[in-house]
């Protein structure tokens, strides 16, 4: 896979059980079984080695988590530096008032304490459940042992520590060559159900041994937020704990230079498909979900118009409800679009499922059930749907939604 840039080449490698969040130099990673959850890893610790620029962006849910609000505040004090996030799955930390507060300030004190960090360089993130106090006793009696486990081979532990409904592990690996020398990017993502992100609706660490300014680090972080995890869908719910943070630590001796605009858009370029292919991984493996479904939205005035009529298609339950039936049903496609707020002229429309054009303009629906119906079986399904407008296009991503995601959450806490 490669980029357009003059500046590198970035080759993308999905890894689902490597260590890609370490596959960067200078990356250290553990995943241990702190009893939060009853059997599986349920604690993770990520820790750079010298001097590491960070950057996030996290939800805008008003509930904020306890950890969110702690990290916020790190990266504030610490003027973009971290040396090491900790991740807990099975407890969300969030609606739990002030004592999930210092819950969460005394786990990144005892990090900082263990690894003889400043304690403002130490990140926090919580997956779970909301509203119940974090079991503090039993992660702090676990935070040696992550420690001690730390290594470069930890990444894997890492990445299944951080899960809670998700099925399989999340990771991908982009490696930069450019005039200046090479470097790698590696990250990690959970998340299943949930997902419908304003900022991002999941848990995602990338790391990289780039030297990257701090500022410069968070402008590349939104911009390639807003290219993939502010596109994905799964069930049109955000959480209270959204976090995706990255690290640069510049261990390969490749610094990205601001004044080199073609080095800032190699790096950028490489960590949106970072988070492009982890943002798909998260849809493919959503609750219930049996197809990963891009929407495509060409034919538009501007791309915000084109992103809006496709984030209303993806989050539509009736377009994705014909999507898990492969039901070529044309008109929920159409009715989505048109509820979008968008100036749009229904008779302009044009439609198609995978490579079957199931509408063109003037409301003509002649085609093949079945060719449909194939295109609509397949794991990946491409909706693409042409607005007769201009020029512009925008994506985003979803799954189809089945009875599996209404079983799964109906008796998420039990």
């Amino acid at each position: 896979m490669s980029t357009s840039s003059p500046w590198a080449e970035t080759d993308g490698l999905e890894r689902p059980h490597a260590a890609a969040i370490t596959a960067p130099q200078g990356f250290r990673a553990a995943g241990v079984h702190a009893g939060i959850r009853k059997k599986r890893l349920d604690l993770a610790l990520l820790v750079s080695g010298g001097e590491t620029s960070a950057a996030a962006v996290f939800t805008r849910n008003l509930a904020a988590a306890a950890p969110v609000l702690v990290s916020r505040e790190h990266l504030r004090l610490s003027g973009g530096r971290a040396r090491a996030v900790l991740v807990n799955a099975g407890n969300a930390n969030a609606c739990t008032g002030e004592p999930g507060l210092e819950a969460a300030r005394r786990s990144v004190t005892a990090v900082a304490e263990l690894l003889s960090l400043p304690v403002e360089q130490v990140l926090v993130a919580s997956t779970g459940v909301i509203g119940q106090p974090l079991p503090l006793p039993r992660l702090l009696r676990a935070l040696p042992h992550a420690v001690r486990a730390l290594a470069r081979s930890g990444g894997a532990d890492a990445a299944t520590a951080i899960l809670t409904t998700d099925l399989r592990e999340k990771e991908w690996v982009q490696r930069v060559r450019g005039k200046n020398g090479n470097y790698t990017l590696g990250g990690m993502a959970k998340g299943s159900g949930m997902i419908h992100p304003d900022m991002a609706t999941t848990l995602a660490f990338v790391t990289t041994d780039a030297a990257v300014p701090a500022a410069l680090l968070q402008d590349c972080l939104r911009r390639a937020t807003d290219a993939s995890f502010n596109r994905i869908s799964v069930d049109g719910d955000t959480s209270t704990n959204d976090t995706i943070a990255v690290l640069a630590n510049g261990a390969s001796g490749v610094a990205v230079d601001p004044a080199l605009p073609a080095s800032v858009a190699a790096f950028e370029a490489a960590l949106t498909e970072v988070l492009i292919e982890l943002g798909k991984l998260v849809v493919r493996d959503g609750e219930g979900a049996t197809k990963l479904i891009e929407v495509c939205v060409s034919g538009a005035r501007d791309e915000g118009e084109a992103l809006q009529v496709a984030r209303t298609i993806a989050g539509s339950p009736l377009v994705k409800t014909a999507m898990h039936g492969a039901d070529a049903n044309w008109g929920r496609v159409v009715a989505a679009a048109c509820r979008a707020g968008v100036a749009l002229d229904p008779e302009r429309l044009r439609v198609a499922f995978g490579d079957v054009v199931v509408l063109r303009p003037g409301f003509v629906a002649r085609f093949s059930e079945a060719a449909a119906r194939r295109a609509l079986s397949r794991e990946e399904v491409t909706l693409h749907i042409d607005l007769g407008l201009g020029g512009a296009t925008a994506k985003t991503w979803t799954c189809d939604l089945s009875a599996g995601y209404v079983e799964i959450n109906a008796s998420y806490r039990t």
